[in-house]
């Protein structure tokens, strides 16, 4: 009986090593969540197969005007106590700090952009093609055919009184007999 007494109170102890292990290991990673979010996010989340030709085509300058807003509001909504930054052992300012936050977090996307394109998450980062969506417009996106939406040859206040048509209000759409 003795024997099962000390089984029991060793099972509770590994129990109670393992709780305390999670715990620990939470409380390490906790003031990491926010940068593991951000780094998850921008890893599998973005399709930057479809981001990178359009930061080719300008983008870029999108991104690096919200990194100067982003350095802006937040270094005038939470600046460090004492006034300063400490880097490296470098004492910054408090916008020069903030720059350099921005910049590593921005350059840390654009590394997970680029884990992503090199194949590096395997199947975790695969998004679909839009074919459907290219299908289900038909003009090029344009929407042309009428469901329902008015846009037929009397919907436009122009009834065929004999007059014929002078383009306008006709939108190329077929007249339907009513």
């Amino acid at each position: 009986m003795e024997a099962l007494f000390n089984l029991f109170t060793s099972l509770v102890d590994v129990f109670q090593a393992l709780l305390n292990l999670v715990v620990s290991v939470v409380l390490v990673l906790l003031p990491w969540l926010p940068l593991l979010g951000w780094l998850a996010f921008f890893s599998l989340a973005v399709n930057w197969a479809k981001a990178y030709p359009i930061l080719r085509r300008g983008g870029i300058l999108g991104v690096l005007l919200l990194m100067v807003v982003a350095v802006l509001v937040w270094g005038s909504v939470a600046p460090p106590e004492g006034g300063k930054h400490y880097l490296l052992g470098m004492a910054v300012s408090n916008f020069t700090g903030k720059f350099i936050y921005v910049t590593m977090l921005t350059c840390m996307a654009l590394m997970c952009g680029s884990a992503q394109l090199s194949g590096a998450f395997g199947t975790l980062a695969v998004f679909p093609e839009a074919a459907a969506e290219d299908d289900d417009h038909g003009h090029g996106g344009h929407g042309h055919d009428d469901h329902g939406h008015g846009h037929g040859h009397d919907s436009h206040g122009h009834s065929d009184h004999g007059h014929a048509s002078h383009g306008h209000g006709d939108h190329g759409h077929a007249v339907h007999a009513h």
